[in-house]
């Protein structure tokens, strides 16, 4: 894939940061939001499908209550973004409306994208909208959700959000304009990758610093986010929020930002939720030959190549399969429990219904079931 291929693009999903809506004071940036919601009102007018997923909630709480630090407990982080969410939608509102633009609120937590029958849901629900002509803004619950339910940052809402709508293009607004091959405020001498094929763990390792105080993420959490749209088949750009004309200039295929180059071939539907949108109740260890059949043959996991589990899971749920060094490579729908899993780890099909009384499959995990994560 090459720039000028993303004026292309149909369906696009744009996140946006706090750091990008904010001023120093926790004051929203009206001049930056207005330039936001003018041009991706233009990119809707030409026929494009466009998603915000807008972070800044608890960041606008925080202004409105005029708090000199970030809340550190999360009682008052939900009181906070029940304040700021308000706040901010009646602004997206105000702002879209002038460009005649009709705009919904969705909030989501990981639930939504956890379990199958929600994840319909809210696909179905985004793209009802689209077809309506709507913009949605989408933002985490974070109101009312937990540590068990939260997905931590919107870098990472904003890959499953393209991932779940079929999107062409993920732009990330920050407030950097892109991935560096060493930290800019630090190295004055840093370079900006202008495209990335491959995210490398040496790139994971030298991104964990945070942005700014009310940012839940940082240059890692874009890496992660990448990670999982170029598996998918989708490209994503990182760039800084602060330029003028950002969006314009990335779908009119400018060298700004940096640019994830995605694989070449789609992920299904189906893939992308266990491989993505679905996060694994627990996990197979496998040994070489069974990575070797899934991985190089696409072949299914039979209980032979089994060799531990971990976590206790039902069937029908996602896990995790590791291979022979402690490696993610693929996921996957069990058919059998942990606990079942465990009688029968190394054994051959033909000995299953022997162990558990009764045989529902002979495989672990069916290859249409299975998808590779990297």
């Amino acid at each position: 894939m090459n720039r000028q291929e993303l004026t292309d693009c149909k369906r696009i999903v744009v996140k946006v940061g706090t750091s990008t809506l904010t001023h120093n004071t926790d004051q929203l940036n009206l001049m930056r939001m207005e330039s936001l919601t003018r041009e991706l009102a233009d990119l809707h007018n030409q026929g494009r499908d466009v998603l915000l997923v807008s972070s800044g909630a608890i960041g606008v709480g925080v202004g409105r209550f005029g708090l000199k630090e970030a809340p550190r407990t999360l009682p008052m982080k939900q009181a906070l973004a029940a304040v700021g969410q308000g706040t901010l939608l009646h602004m997206y509102e105000k702002l879209f409306a002038e460009y005649g633009k009709i705009v919904a609120q969705v909030l989501l937590t990981k639930d939504d994208f956890q379990e199958r029958l929600r994840y319909l849901n809210c696909r179905n629900t985004l793209l009802t909208l689209l077809s309506l002509g709507v913009i949605p803004i989408i933002n985490e619950n974070d109101t009312v959700v937990v540590d068990e339910i939260k997905f931590g940052d919107n870098d990472t809402l904003s890959a499953l959000v393209a991932g779940s709508v079929n999107a062409d293009l993920l732009i990330i607004l920050s407030d950097i304009d892109g991935l560096y091959d060493d930290d800019p405020r630090r190295n004055p001498e840093a370079k900006r990758r202008s495209e990335v094929y491959e995210i490398t763990e040496e790139m994971e390792k030298s991104s964990h610093s945070r942005g700014t105080k009310l940012a839940s993420g940082g240059m890692y959490t874009k890496l992660l986010a990448a990670r999982m749209v170029m598996t998918a088949g989708i490209p994503m750009v990182v760039a800084d929020g602060a330029d003028k004309d950002i969006l314009r200039r990335i779908i009119a295929g400018e060298q700004v930002g940096t640019l994830f180059v995605p694989r070449e071939n789609k992920m299904h539907a189906r893939e992308r939720w266990i491989a993505f949108s679905s996060f694994p109740q627990g996990s197979i260890q496998v040994d070489t030959g069974a990575r070797d059949a899934i991985y190089k043959r696409g072949k299914s996991l039979l209980p032979g190549g089994v060799v531990g589990v971990d976590g206790d899971f039902e069937r029908g749920e996602v896990v995790a399969i590791i291979d022979p060094d402690g490696h993610e490579f693929a996921r996957g729908i069990t058919n059998y429990s942990a606990g079942e899993i465990r009688l029968i780890a190394g054994q051959k099909t033909s000995q299953i219904e022997q162990i558990l009384g009764g045989k529902d499959y002979d495989e672990v995990i069916h290859r249409n079931n299975l998808t590779l994560c990297d």
